[in-house]
């Protein structure tokens, strides 16, 4: 089997790049300064792209392809990717969409105190004219306002600690978000039926995607409902204030100020609001950081690297079980129950064909067992199945296969908000792996057949079942330094039978051979290879 064509389209950071090169699966191909028709024909036989604002992924894209599996968009934005005609195509989107979380939260603190102390302004005037006059600078503390938010998930909620440190009011408005998640920070929780409490504020910020709903949402009628000398902050995406209001409520003096990274159309070079001068703006700086562009280079190529081998499909768009239209919080834990499976797969996969997976779940992900189920199977079935497995066929192999497909609803007692498990059962042998997901969408693997860890499902692993006596870790190391094996972690977890599991993790692939050596150690009960 030949190696699988990753290209990029666009100029991304060089961490991702160095990413896709070491990987030995994968053919990269940079072709982000070729010309867009050029890159027509080198996509063709691509397994996956990577692209970002400058590709436009349209029918003249789509039309050129054969084989394409996936597209990663290196941001948030997909507005330059037919989304329904890679459906239709069979091809799964992905996006990046937490990587820039700290540079559009810092930018949005920077406007929303340029705004009140007109920071930019009083720069110009002093630089540029060479004059001095403190007095036309009178400026608004923020300490003691109100700050109504409109978009409570990672970079509304981050942007509300920040205000709160700066000693202001908080009121979040987000109907899609439990309201615990602002509660639990101190934040005043607004329901849908109150919205005109968050135009009441003294300033208003709002972080939601753009889409049919939230175009527009602040017009004409909300900016009347507002308070003299409001001030108005969109960091997020152009036209969630409709700008002809903005324009007007700004020039009457109603908005007080407004600090604006974003326009619906861009560039927004001769735009009607840049005309004002009670206006900060930036040219879509939301991302623009140092930091930022290296994490979404290096999360699109990690998520490349997972969607082509056909392991997850992390922040999938329109996957056939409408996944985008799951709450976020359960987004995660189908990531982790696929890589779960994934990893039960070949951890056993010398022990007979799959007969058996059952998904449990404790906590409020439970209501979402069909999901994780399909999930599992794709992840199980995959390094047998490859492309023949997907999110819409697994079922329907499974049953061909006489794979039985089990799930149970668990009462919470572990301790987790919430968790799941994987029980995966071949001819001859049982694996057990449980997982939850922290803050921050953080996975993580707490158990393997009852041993307790904390393992981050990622990297080349060494699963080592041993006895628990002294000596184990030494005689390991040292067979592994013996073959040139890094050892990066080193995890172990054990029980009341005088028994332990290590999860080795290592820099380099482990041959039969090395694995042959290991089990011939005396304390060696199990072992086995693992990658993800």
């Amino acid at each position: 089997m030949g190696k699988l064509k990753v290209v990029v389209c666009d100029h991304i950071h060089q961490k991702g790049l160095d990413l896709l090169q070491k990987d030995s699966e994968i053919d990269y191909v940079y072709a982000a300064n070729e010309d867009k028709i050029k890159l027509l024909d080198i996509v063709s036989d691509a397994d996956l792209v990577i692209t970002r604002s400058s590709t436009d992924v349209d029918n003249k894209f789509l039309n050129a392809i054969k084989n394409l599996k996936g597209i990663i968009r290196a941001g948030v934005g997909v507005d330059n990717v037919d989304i329904e005609g890679c459906s239709k195509k069979g091809i799964v989107v992905m996006n990046v969409p937490t990587a820039n979380t700290l540079a559009a939260v810092e930018l949005t603190m920077a406007h929303l105190l340029s705004c009140a102390r007109s920071f930019p302004y009083a720069h110009s005037e002093l630089k540029d004219k060479r004059v001095w006059k403190r007095e036309n600078w009178y400026g608004t503390e923020l300490a003691g306002k109100t700050l109504g938010i409109i978009g409570f998930g990672n970079i509304g909620s981050r942007v509300g600690i920040r205000a709160k440190a700066l000693e202001m009011e908080i009121l979040a408005y987000d109907p899609y978000i439990p309201s615990s998640k602002a509660t639990d920070l101190g934040v005043e929780y607004i329901k849908k039926e109150d919205f005109d409490k968050i135009l009441n504020c003294d300033f208003i910020t709002i972080h939601t995607p753009k889409n049919r709903e939230t175009i527009g949402m602040v017009g004409e009628n909300e900016i009347s409902k507002m308070k003299d000398g409001v001030v108005l902050i969109n960091c997020a995406r152009g036209g969630l204030y409709n700008e002809d209001a903005l324009y007007n409520g700004l020039k009457s003096g109603k908005i007080k100020f407004a600090g604006i990274d974003v326009f619906s159309k861009e560039p927004a070079t001769d735009h009607k609001l840049l005309d004002l001068n009670n206006i900060v703006v930036t040219p879509h700086l939301g991302a623009n950081t140092l930091e930022s562009q290296e994490r979404i280079a290096i999360q699109a190529a990690e998520g490349a690297i997972q969607a082509v081998k056909g392991i997850s499909y992390p922040n999938a768009l329109n996957l056939p079980i409408k996944e985008n239209e799951l709450p976020n919080f359960v987004k995660p834990y189908l990531e982790l129950v696929q890589k779960i499976a994934f990893l039960s797969e070949q951890a056993i996969k010398n022990k007979g064909a799959i007969k058996s997976i059952k998904v449990s779940a404790e906590g409020e992900i439970n209501g979402f067992l069909e999901s994780l189920s399909t999930f599992a199977l794709v992840g199980a079935l995959s390094e047998a199945l490859g492309d023949n497995i997907n999110y819409v066929n697994a079922m329907h192999v499974a049953q061909e296969r006489e794979v039985k497909i089990k799930t149970e609803k668990l009462s919470t007692h572990s301790g987790y908000e919430n968790k799941i498990i994987v029980k995966l059962t071949t001819e001859n042998d049982v694996i057990t792996i449980s997982g939850t997901v922290f803050e921050d969408n953080k996975q993580r693997i707490v158990e393997i057949n009852g041993f307790g860890l904390d393992i981050t499902p990622k990297g080349k692993m060494i699963f080592f079942n041993n006895s628990d006596v002294p000596g184990v870790i030494g005689d390991v190391g040292t067979i592994l330094a013996k073959h040139n094996i890094n050892i990066s972690d080193f995890r172990l977890g054990r029980d009341n039978h005088n028994q332990a599991l290590a999860i080795i993790m290592v820099d380099d692939d482990v041959n039969k051979e090395i694995l042959d050596e290991l089990n011939k150690l005396k304390t060696c009960l199990g072992i086995a290879f693992v990658e993800i």
